[in-house]
Parts: structure tokens; C-alpha cells; sequence
């Protein structure tokens, strides 16, 4: 049994709380905050945009640690999953390295590549898995068009534009302070940028045109350049300023002999799929994949399994893994150096 202590419990450290309670093979064996309702079970101020609200939680049977050294000291913890904020992620997951931990990180992997740097060496000198949770290859949608395109059925996949764009969150401390949450392009479009990387690689170059504010970019437009000059490849990211439309996200990918298509938004507070996952092949067929009921909650099943499949059969993810959160990240700080400057920038 792989045993899991969870440093910070707000909304992402109650979906993975969660998620634990469904999966074999791994369990939640203790938690770390500093808020003492939270240490003695009241959950029940955790709120976000899917899934049930926060409740009373039994925690008689979890050790209970109101700070990171005295989790990371417990002996009987194989893994740290890290739920802080972003401008934490660096030194509790080097911590947990150094105390012999693997470690399955929120993302991003960290709001700068120093950081990042620091926690691949220490992952490195450590022999331990760093995972980083990027959900987003594991949501349906996206889960169905990975599989389709691995599996070769319609030829390689030769490009494909993505979008994710969101109202400004002015409920979210910090959120345009590249110390604190990274803005739009860390804190968002790194999901694009992440799904880019496994679908084709790393690019070589980019070219972004948009709006900075301050020091982040507010909303821009990217091209992708890669080794391979016949791939097209473009992304949509940031906010708008409309605050009736909270979110949208979707993709169209195109394949040899097929392109791939969904597309869904928030309007008001009702989410809208304006395309579920379409597929249109090259004989003129239309085929719509059945994706279950669309339950969020099931993609974080999936990624808590994920992550015990990669620390159980010491093998990195081929879609949690540190190396492949590093990249993104590269490619999110090279976007913003293309805003910012108004140039190409190679990677």
C-alpha cells in the first residue's frame, strides 16, 4: 500500500482527498495545514467550480501535521502531494526529495525555471518519481483524443489549434504576480502547452502576439514552430475582460485522415458543450464517442491511479511526468518573451 501525506488542504487537496477514498492500492495517510479547523475535520469553507463543496471529515485515522517538516519527518509517508500554492511548490517538493519522498505536485511545476530547476535535480540526486498533476490529458475529452491519435488509426497527427480562455479571476489573490500564481499563460494556458508538448513534442520556437499586464501576459495568440515544418499548431489563451463568459476550452486537431473537434463553455453559470468530441474521417464519416457521463471527479480517479502506477512500477508517467511539466513551463516563459518583445523566440 503506497501511503500519502496531502501538504495544504484547499479545493485541489479536497478533490485528491477524494480521489483517494476511491482507489486501491493508495491511501491518504496524513495531512498538513495550518488551519485548525481544517487539521480537526471542518472542511466545510472548500468551494470551487466542479465537484461537491467541502464537509466534515473524518480524520481519527490520519496523522495531522500543523507544519511541512513534522509531515515530512513521518517515516511511514511515501509520497507528498503538494496542494500549496504555486510559490510554495519548489521548497516543500526539494524538502520532500531530501527526506526521501516522491512527490506528486500540483501544477505548475513552478512559476519560474530556476525553481524548476531545482526540483528536476532534486528529483535526480533523490531517485524518487516527481509527478506534477496535469489534469488535463485525463479529462475525456482529451483522454479520447490521446488514445485515438496513439493508436495510429487515422495516420499521424499533422497540427492542430487550442483554446483556453477565461473571464478575469478577480477572486484570486495574486493572480497577475509572477511571484505569486504566474498569470494567464503559467497559471492557465500551461494546460495547452503541456497537451502540445505530448501530442508533438517539444517545439523549437515560438511566435506570440498579445497583451502583457504588468509583468504577465494578459491574452495572446501562439504559433508553434517544431523540427517537423509541416506541423501546424497554434493556441488561444488568456482573459477577456466579459465576465459572462467565466471559461471556455476546446481544440481541433487534425490528423492524416481525420480531424478531431470539442469545444465547451461556461455561459453565466451553466456549462455548455458547444461540440462534444467530434471525430470526421476521411470517407465522410461523423463519429461521436460515447464519454460516460462527463464527471470531472473520474479524470482525478484517473490521475491518483496514474500516479500510483508510476511510483508502483518505477517507471515515469508518459503524462504526469516532471520532465514533461518542465517543458511547458519553458514554453509558457518563452510565449511571454515573445509578447513582451514582439519577436520569435527559440526554446
Amino acid at each position: 500500500m503506497v501511503r500519502v501525506g496531502i501538504a495544504g488542504v484547499g479545493f485541489m487537496g479536497w478533490i485528491h482527498y477524494l480521489s483517494y477514498q476511491r482507489t486501491e492500492g493508495i491511501e491518504l495517510a496524513a495531512i498538513c495545514t495550518r488551519n485548525a479547523a481544517k487539521l480537526a475535520g471542518d472542511w466545510t469553507s472548500i468551494k470551487g467550480n466542479f465537484g461537491p463543496p467541502g464537509e466534515k471529515v473524518d480524520v481519527s485515522q490520519l496523522s495531522c501535521y500543523d507544519n511541512i517538516d513534522a509531515l515530512l519527518a513521518d517515516e511511514s509517508i511515501d509520497v507528498i502531494d503538494v496542494c500549496l500554492p504555486p510559490n510554495l511548490h519548489a521548497d516543500v517538493t526539494c524538502k520532500a526529495f531530501a527526506a526521501g519522498k516522491h512527490v506528486f505536485c500540483e501544477k505548475p511545476i513552478a512559476l519560474n525555471q530556476a525553481e524548476c530547476d531545482q526540483m528536476m535535480a532534486a528529483a535526480q540526486n533523490s531517485g524518487k518519481q516527481l509527478l506534477i498533476g496535469h489534469i488535463l490529458p485525463l479529462l475525456p475529452e482529451y483522454a479520447h483524443a490521446l488514445e485515438v491519435i496513439r493508436s495510429g488509426q487515422y495516420g499521424k497527427v499533422i497540427g492542430g489549434s487550442f483554446k483556453r480562455v477565461i473571464s478575469d479571476p478577480t477572486w484570486i489573490e495574486g493572480f497577475y504576480d509572477p511571484a505569486i500564481v504566474g498569470g494567464p499563460l503559467v497559471d492557465l494556458h500551461i494546460h495547452d502547452a503541456h497537451f502540445i508538448r505530448i501530442l508533438f513534442g517539444m517545439p523549437k520556437s515560438v511566435s506570440s502576439q498579445g497583451r502583457m499586464r504588468g509583468d504577465v501576459v494578459e491574452y495572446c495568440n501562439t504559433m508553434f514552430e517544431f523540427e517537423d515544418s509541416s506541423l501546424a499548431v497554434s493556441a488561444t489563451c488568456g482573459v477577456i475582460n466579459q465576465q459572462g463568459r467565466p471559461f471556455t476550452h476546446g481544440f481541433e486537431i487534425h490528423l492524416e485522415k481525420a480531424t478531431l473537434q470539442y469545444e465547451l463553455a461556461v455561459v453565466g453559470d451553466t456549462g455548455e458543450t458547444l461540440i462534444p468530441l467530434t471525430i470526421y474521417d476521411d470517407n465522410g464519416e461523423v463519429i461521436r464517442p460515447d464519454l460516460g457521463d462527463g464527471d470531472m471527479e473520474k479524470a482525478f480517479d484517473r490521475e491518483i491511479a496514474e500516479v500510483l502506477s508510476a511510483i508502483a512500477n518505477n517507471k515515469p508517467s508518459n503524462v504526469l511526468s516532471g520532465d514533461l511539466a518542465a517543458d511547458a513551463l519553458r514554453m509558457c516563459d518563452a510565449q511571454t518573451e515573445s509578447v513582451r518583445d514582439r519577436k520569435s523566440v527559440a526554446i
